[in-house]
């Protein structure tokens, strides 16, 4: 997690700055253009303040929203002064994505910041949205948490906030000046919910609640996808509470801004940065990963910018890509021509849109790409790595105990063929749910042919945001550094030469369907290492479908053990373990876990873990970098090398417990 612990003063804009009430009634045109009637109109009216309160991993589980086992008195009675939307969704399951995407008003996907923690830069051009907001004399500030996922944070967080700090708070702008605050709060955190001990859930949060603000764990509703246990429902119930904790904060706030006066003139949002933080919500595509609360607060001298009256509820769809056009729209900006989103209140307000779109890749360690697509009623996730599980071992998720039990349910042969789902081995290729009759997502009807038509549309509509955005998830992390060496990745994926999205698309399209080993192994042999990289991956994913490509593919895999792209030799060493040949993948495996490139080494970690037992000749190399994993985990590359390699150790060698090598340190992804 990232904050930002600074007061800022460097802006960097090519409007010369002024005082905020001599620059209040300009708007902002878009390059080239100037400054539309709308926004000379508004230059003797008031601009709102704008209120983000935003928590984390949590979705729509409040009182409000129909919860009857929600405690939430506070966001309840804000919720009647509100419009409720009941469509409003994330563009990825995790926080440092969705809140590159918050920020800039731009897919994370576009911008490759998709991975979590990544490193990559964005273009000089593109502005965190509240630095908009400066230029028109709002002081912005932000209560703390950045997490922008860029190696232009720094930059974002300068340009964008007058202050950003634990303190920060409207009260430090000067008198009379509008704002732009936000203030995160933690205490629904996965960390909180289900990570920590019970034992330090209740020192350092379960204390704050009387006995009437806990949750019963014997009345705690189990969704069909968890196994009915203790464990499950303690969790539960323990999710619960944390709502209500940030409930009392949500209050807090808002108390203090009646105190100062300013709930008359102050639009409140309310909503979390992505679904719940449990098994199966966070880092999945499923409503329960995506779907967030927002709750939005016009005062009476601002109705006219209210799309309901207050307590009525909007069925339209919205996404977090327009999060950031629609504040600018509510504060009388003119929208920068690059924005992704449409805004969905104030003057520059669009028509709703039919779909939304969400990505899931890289989490700490865990590698999977999935991509989604949802309409008001239908969700279609498309898994381009379906030989992986949906609970892939991850380590700082599988210190929950839920995900343990999960785990431990799942190899004992005591799940049902729902809970399987989550926690097989495998996924489907294509999911499709009916989200009006199947809130839950349980019942996957992309083979049903009564929803044949539905499922062609909506993969139609996945693949032409894809193209249209320029998705860059399908480049593995090495292969995107090796190609943006003297430019962004989004610049470079605008040459159609250097970024062959449809050809690249083409080839992750193949993995895991039967028939395809044979287009596979020629696309080993392919001009374009990402194309080359998802033959080796569908290789992988082939030779435990189809044995009859194993002869055929063992010559090809040898090859490209030796092949110029380093992700293409790991996922081809991988893929020759899984046919037998364990001896030359380990090979350049302990090579590239040892090398110096961390994005490689990292890959070929995971290619160790995955194999167990088999990987007992690599020991000493994997030894060796757990040791300097441990010594410099407080990096997050270094981290993840950890998540991997210490539960490795431990099968490996359990007379050298890997917890000699040091314990890993507080994670909050």
């Amino acid at each position: 997690m990232t904050r930002c612990l600074a007061r800022n003063g460097s802006r960097r804009f090519s409007l010369p700055f002024a005082p905020w009430f001599l620059v209040a009634g300009l708007g902002l045109a878009r390059a080239g253009e100037s400054p539309s009637a709308s926004s000379a109109g508004r230059d003797i009216e008031p601009r709102p303040n704008v209120l983000w309160i935003t928590c984390e991993d949590m979705g729509p589980h409040l009182g409000c929203y129909g919860d009857a086992y929600a405690h939430t008195p506070h966001l309840d009675r804000f919720a009647g002064g509100s419009v409720r939307y009941t469509r409003a969704f994330a563009t990825a399951p995790v926080c440092s994505p969705a809140r590159s995407c918050l920020i800039t008003g731009l897919y994370a996907t576009s911008l490759n910041t998709q991975n979590l923690r990544s490193r990559f830069p964005i273009p000089a051009q593109f502005h965190g949205f509240p630095s908009y907001l400066r230029r028109l004399g709002y002081f912005c500030s932000n209560q703390v948490k950045t997490d922008y996922n860029t190696r232009r944070e720094p930059d974002l967080i300068r340009e964008s906030w007058d202050v950003c700090s634990p303190q920060a708070h409207w009260r430090q702008r000067a008198p009379g000046q509008p704002f732009f605050s936000v203030i995160n709060l933690e205490e629904t955190h996965q960390s909180r919910a289900s990570v920590w001990s019970f034992e330090q859930f209740e020192r350092e949060l379960g204390r704050r609640l009387a006995p009437g603000q806990r949750h019963d764990p014997e009345r705690a509703p189990v969704p069909p996808y968890y196994p009915d246990t203790p464990t499950a429902r303690r969790t539960l119930a323990r999710y619960y509470d944390c709502i209500t904790a940030m409930d009392l904060e949500v209050g807090r706030i808002l108390g203090e801004l009646e105190a100062d006066g300013l709930a008359h003139s102050t639009i409140v949002f309310f909503f979390s940065d992505h679904g719940q933080g449990l098994p199966r919500g966070k880092r999945t595509l499923y409503d329960s990963g995506l779907h967030v609360p927002l709750l939005i607060r016009f005062p009476d001298r601002f109705q006219s910018l209210a799309p309901a009256a207050p307590g009525a509820a909007i069925d339209r769809l919205v996404s977090f890509v327009d999060f950031a056009p629609t504040v600018l729209s509510l504060a009388g900006a003119a929208l920068p021509a690059y924005l992704q989103g449409h805004a969905f209140l104030g003057a520059a307000a669009g028509p709703p849109r039919r779909y939304v779109f969400g990505a899931r890749d890289r989490v700490d360690e865990a590698y999977d790409l999935s991509r989604s697509v949802r309409d008001a009623r239908f969700l279609y996730v498309r898994n381009y790595q379906p030989h992986r599980s949906l609970n892939q071992p991850e380590g700082y998720s599988d210190q929950a105990d839920l995900r343990r039990e999960i785990r431990r349910l799942a190899v004992a042969g005591e799940l049902d063929a729902v809970q399987l789902a989550y926690a097989g081995p495998t996924k489907p290729l294509e999911e499709l749910y009916d989200t009006q009759v199947d809130p839950q997502q349980i019942h996957n009807l992309a083979a049903s042919p009564g929803h044949r038509a539905t499922l062609e549309n909506l993969r139609h509509q996945l693949r032409q945001w894809q193209l249209e955005s320029l998705d860059l998830g399908f480049l593995p992390e090495w292969d995107a550094w090796a190609r943006s060496r003297d430019r962004t990745l989004w610049e470079m994926a605008q040459d159609p030469k250097a970024y062959d999205l449809p050809r690249i698309l083409a080839a992750a399209d193949v993995v895991g369907r039967l028939g395809a080993g044979p287009a596979q192994l020629e696309l080993l042999g392919y001009r374009d290492s990402a194309v080359r990289f998802w033959a080796a991956v569908g290789l992988r994913a082939a030779v435990t479908l189809d044995r009859s490509v194993a002869d055929p593919a063992r010559a090809a895999l040898r090859t490209a053990l030796s092949d110029a792209a380093l992700p293409v030799r790991i996922e081809a060493a991988a893929s020759l373990a899984a046919l037998g040949e364990v001896e030359p993948a380990l090979t350049v495996l302990s090579r590239e876990l040892e090398g110096a490139d961390l994005d490689a080494a990292l890959q070929a970690a995971r290619a160790l873990q995955e194999l167990g037992s088999q990987a007992r000749p690599a020991l000493p190399a994997i030894q060796r970098t757990l040791a300097r994993a441990a010594a410099r985990q407080q990096e997050d590359p270094y981290l993840y090398l950890y998540f991997s390699l210490a539960p490795l150790v431990s099968l490996l060698a359990p007379e050298h417990e890997a917890a000699q090598a040091g314990q890993p340190r507080t994670h909050t992804p």
